[in-house]
């Protein structure tokens, strides 16, 4: 009677960690793919814009313009914000040809009834050459991932997503495999007793 009951608490004990397991990876993997898919469908959609999650934007720094302030490596989120929202000392993402660039608002003036803002890196000795306008904004720094870069590149790739899917489905089906076993045990139980019972 003893070691049943010890079997029995441990069988517990391990259905409630592999509960508790199942649950955290369900946390972190939904938002992540909710988050990626919603990046690439947006990209297929509208492929010369910058794909957002609710206007959240995230970036990975390659140069060390803005250093010490954002390092090589750093991962950043962005925010897209009203005009009148970028000031001066902002620290803004912005688009530059083909490329995103990080830096900070130094000065904001009008040419030809237009609002252009004068940018610099940090870690430069002079401004940028180029002024850029509002439409080339892709966001306003909200806060930083140190050494993140490498993680969020991967978890922003359509491989990822199909490998975090693939791990959803395999978990669903393992448990779901798991409950049909308890119930087989459980009717095979019963059927037992009404046998004995006779």
């Amino acid at each position: 009677m003893y070691k049943i009951d010890k079997i029995q608490r441990e069988n517990q004990r391990i259905h409630t960690i592999g509960r508790v397991i199942s649950v955290i990876l369900y946390i972190i993997l939904i938002p992540i793919i909710l988050f990626n898919f919603t990046l690439i469908i947006k990209s297929f959609i509208n492929p010369d814009k910058t794909p957002d999650f609710f206007g959240y934007k995230s970036f990975v720094i390659v140069s060390g313009s803005m250093e010490p302030t954002i390092m090589t490596g750093d991962a950043i989120l962005v925010k897209e914000v009203p005009q009148d929202e970028v000031q001066i000392s902002d620290i803004i993402s912005f688009s530059q040809g083909e490329t995103i660039v990080t830096h900070r608002v130094i000065g904001i003036v009008e040419e030809n009834g237009i609002k252009k803002y004068k940018t610099k890196g940090d870690n430069n000795n002079t401004e940028d050459k180029e002024k850029i306008t509002y439409e080339q904004i892709e966001g306003k720094y909200q806060f930083k991932i140190s050494h993140f870069g490498i993680v969020t590149e991967i978890l922003r790739s359509k491989i990822t997503l199909i490998i975090l899917i693939l791990i959803i489905i395999f978990i669903y089906c393992y448990k779901s495999q798991i409950k049909k076993k308890k119930q087989e045990r459980k009717e095979k139980r019963k059927h037992y007793r009404q046998e004995r019972d006779k």
